[in-house]
């Protein structure tokens, strides 16, 4: 019999290309795990800093408090966001609301106010990077980043790239490492859900998944940029891999041969929460927990119509 899919970890990402959090439960919302991509490092202009740029910023590690990832945890004054960096004194940003707002912040296709963290944190990271920077964070009250329409009608998110969530399984990371020269940890791919008895590359064909009450839509195979490359531990960006060993099977040359190719290559899985089929008087957060069942509801038929 086979094994049941299950959550082998959970890996929140405060500030949006920095390091993440591995945590035992996160409290999902409508736009992506409480705490994940709530801040963003930007530029003088106000434009987003990630490690397609800035590849330091890998090794800027953030802790939260243990009780702020259970579901109706509020901050206090005492509650901080605790930073580190190599040759950096901790930095501690309270978690209470900042009184200073930024405007024209943009990233990507986005652009909008902010909350700006203040010129202690702004020095810390213009210091840290060489360059002048600010951190801010994301206006939930007011602003709403929508996921791209055509792929997820009505869904939004808050720093993350497009989606509120990326799935990805132990089985795909192994089958993949079997054919690099040397191994890469999964940290390369950033997800926020690992998912351990999955077969290799299962995760594309997912369509509709269940954790607890939760109910989770796949939206489209993700196609990656050279992220990948920047080795996590050390913030030094590679020439090619894992991306040149992907292109030779998980390109969308390979994957969706009739479709005209764009040299792209795709690993993990983009979802968002269908809270509409959420079976649960409060719509508005759950909680799912490392070495909870995940359910598959409805795949669909090819990667081709995965890989959009």
């Amino acid at each position: 019999m086979e094994e049941a899919l299950k959550i082998q970890s959970l890996v929140i990402y405060p500030i949006k290309s920095c390091r993440g959090i591995s945590v035992p439960q996160a409290t999902v919302t409508h736009t992506g795990f409480q705490w994940d991509r709530y801040w963003l490092v930007v530029n003088y202009k106000g434009r987003a800093y990630t490690q397609r740029v800035e590849p330091k910023l890998a090794l800027v590690e953030s802790e939260l408090p243990k009780e702020a990832f259970l579901e109706d945890w509020e901050p206090t004054k005492d509650s901080f966001l605790v930073l580190n960096a190599p040759g950096m004194s901790p930095l501690k940003i309270p978690l209470t609301k900042p009184s200073s707002v930024a405007e024209g912040v943009s990233m990507w296709e986005w652009s909008g106010s902010a909350f700006d963290e203040g010129e202690e944190v702004a020095k810390w990271f213009s210091d840290y990077l060489g360059k002048q920077s600010r951190l801010v964070r994301f206006k939930k009250d007011t602003e709403t980043r929508p996921s791209p329409p055509e792929f997820a009608a009505g869904y939004s998110t808050t720093f993350a790239d497009m989606f509120p969530f990326l799935f990805a399984s132990q089985a795909s990371l192994d089958q993949l490492n079997t054919l690099l020269p040397e191994p890469v940890p999964i940290n390369r791919f950033r997800p926020n859900i690992l998912v351990d008895n999955c077969d290799p590359f299962g995760e594309d064909l997912w369509d509709e998944i269940k954790i607890n009450d939760l109910v989770f839509q796949g939206v489209r195979l993700c196609s990656r940029c050279k992220v990948p490359t920047v080795n996590q531990e050390t913030g030094v960006p590679g020439a090619a891999e894992p991306t040149e060993t992907l292109m030779k099977f998980r390109s969308d040359n390979v994957l969706m041969p009739d479709k005209k190719p764009r040299g792209k290559v795709f690993f993990g899985k983009e979802m968002v929460w269908n809270w509409n089929l959420t079976n649960t008087e409060d719509k508005g957060k759950k909680t799912i927990k490392v070495g909870d069942t995940i359910s598959v509801i409805r795949k669909i038929p090819s990667r081709a119509e995965a890989a959009v």
